[in-house]
């Protein structure tokens, strides 16, 4: 089977292209190349931009075709449409990932579903994505394009410890606050439910879906059964450091207003996501990929990550200006007491 990646080196993606090339896959990666060693061993790397240069990305892929197309860096429906020109006659299948927080905010059901309504007037980012899945939908519709729509929800990998608020360098100075005792912010009382899915699994799931006939047209999100508390998974990060978690609740739209001056925009990833009960049902996805089940705890997942990080000191990227905001919260909250 020939696969192409469009993406192929971020959290989500890489692990799907390993776990392709295990399988033995002919495996084709299309980015801009910035980050070579994140491409596993054994994918072909095609070096274009294909938002930025797309008739680049077009002359690179000349005379090539695959059975499965994996789109992982398309956010608006323009892009989505340019690839069903690009690839209507030379992909088996189309696949694009989308997101589950385009499902209906706050969630219209529990656990969520694939036929729960898509909405979310919170966040730009999901709108987007929504457009973009009917774009598809309806080029499947009318044309018999070959799609299929993965939404993941909260993925992540060994490379990042997932936190739901941090500023703009990643989570590891939540982390390093953690260390020195000091207090790190969770939206509302921390008790909302939330999923976290390792992309080792969300991986297995996604291999199974390529090229795989009972998929097209189809749209399905690739998710842990494991349903945390915020508090829960703090807690977790904690004992994993070695510390007692000092926890610092906030509402969530202060957060956001307190964010603005630091140029963070909390208010799409915190009302239009993680401030909402998020519990899946992933039957969908165990059908498409029989088999399947998502096998790594947030526990297992957290100490992975957290090992992967003392063998690359380089990902200790210190934030002094979200430690700063963090501190202010402190403040506001001693005066709301």
């Amino acid at each position: 089977m020939r696969v192409l990646y469009i993406g192929g080196t971020g959290t989500i993606s890489a692990e799907c292209v390993r776990q392709s090339l295990e399988r033995g896959y002919e495996v084709y990666a299309l980015n801009r190349g910035r980050q070579p060693g994140r491409l596993p061993e054994g994918a072909r790397a095609i070096n274009a931009d294909i938002n930025a240069d797309p008739e680049g990305a077009r002359a690179a892929l000349k005379g090539m075709s695959f059975d499965a197309v994996c789109q992982f860096i398309a956010f608006r429906p323009e892009q989505v449409e340019r690839d069903i020109g690009m690839f209507k006659d030379t992909a088996g299948q189309y696949i694009f990932i989308s997101t589950a927080s385009a499902y209906s905010k706050p969630p219209a059901s529990q656990p969520i579903r694939e036929d729960t309504p898509l909405r979310n007037p919170f966040w730009q980012y999901s709108r987007d994505k929504i457009a973009c899945e009917d774009a598809l939908l309806r080029a499947y519709r009318e044309d018999g394009f070959p799609v299929t729509i993965v939404r993941p929800s909260h993925t992540y990998s060994e490379w990042s410890t997932p936190v739901a608020v941090h500023g703009h360098k990643g989570s590891w100075q939540v982390l390093e606050r953690m260390r020195q005792g000091k207090r790190v912010p969770i939206q509302g009382d921390g008790a909302t439910l939330w999923t976290f899915t390792h992309s080792r699994d969300f991986a297995g799931a996604f291999v199974g879906l390529l090229r795989n006939p009972a998929a097209i047209g189809e749209a399905a999100h690739i998710t842990s059964d494991e349903r945390l508390t915020w508090n829960q998974a703090y807690e977790t990060i904690a004992r994993a450091l070695g510390v007692e978690l000092n926890a610092l609740h906030m509402p969530t739209w202060l957060l956001d207003a307190r964010g603005k001056a630091y140029g963070y925009d909390f208010a799409g990833s915190l009302f239009g996501d993680k401030s909402n009960n998020a519990v899946f049902d992933s039957g969908k996805a165990k059908r498409l990929a029989p088999g399947w089940s998502a096998a790594i705890r947030f526990d297992q997942g957290v100490e992975m990550a957290l090992a992967h990080l003392a063998k690359h000191p380089e990902l200790a990227v210190p934030d002094p200006e979200f430690d700063k905001y963090c501190d202010e919260l402190e403040v506001v909250a001693d005066g709301l007491a």
